[in-house]
């Protein structure tokens, strides 16, 4: 019997997604490419962060809100930082040309990325090209991992000058409170 790439690419991920125990229980239940799958427990939430080397005096607060887009085509991610200081919004949809979970990101900083999604164990690890002016930055890689206290951890690292050095480290907990804000 032959089996169809779509559905080989389903039970590969479905697989994968056994893997992954932490992105178990999900807030969104419409209907999502296969692709997208290992995102729905970050849907149909809003996020609220506050980066490592804040200071009370300077906090920087990210707020975010994953949700389905495009009958589930896609997922989109608006966040801001600060009350609208900066921020920028996510597609992230599959690509099956690359046969891989691509996303655009557009900036109120002037410039935009695309990358790529992959699941690793239990992490989505993120690699992205910088297209315009980012602050020197040409590349940046990251990890999502939601980890069973319901806490999403991110971790990030900029490629400057040919050389990968440390971004931005975030604890994000849940809060339907909060709002994205753009200026």
């Amino acid at each position: 019997m032959v089996i169809p790439e779509t559905m080989k690419t389903a039970a590969i991920l479905l697989s994968s997604l056994l893997l992954v125990p932490a992105f178990v229980s999900a807030a969104e239940t419409g209907s999502l490419d296969t692709q997208l799958e290992p995102l729905r427990p970050l849907l149909g939430k809003t996020w609220k962060g506050t980066f490592k080397n804040s200071t009370p005096e300077k906090p920087v607060i990210d707020i975010s809100t994953w949700e389905r887009a495009l009958n589930g085509k896609a997922v989109r991610i608006l966040h801001s930082i600060n009350q609208g200081a900066y921020g920028g919004e996510s597609i992230v949809f599959w690509d099956k040309e690359k046969q891989a979970v691509c996303y655009h990101y557009f900036t109120t900083g002037g410039f935009m990325t695309i990358g790529t999604i992959k699941v690793e164990g239990e992490k989505i690890v993120t690699h992205e090209k910088v297209s315009g002016n980012a602050g020197g930055a040409t590349e940046v890689r990251g990890t999502h991992e939601l980890k069973k206290d319901g806490k999403l951890y991110v971790k990030t690292e900029h490629m400057v000058n040919g050389e990968w050095k440390p971004g931005r480290e975030t604890v994000y907990e849940e809060d339907s409170s909060a709002k994205v804000v753009f200026k």
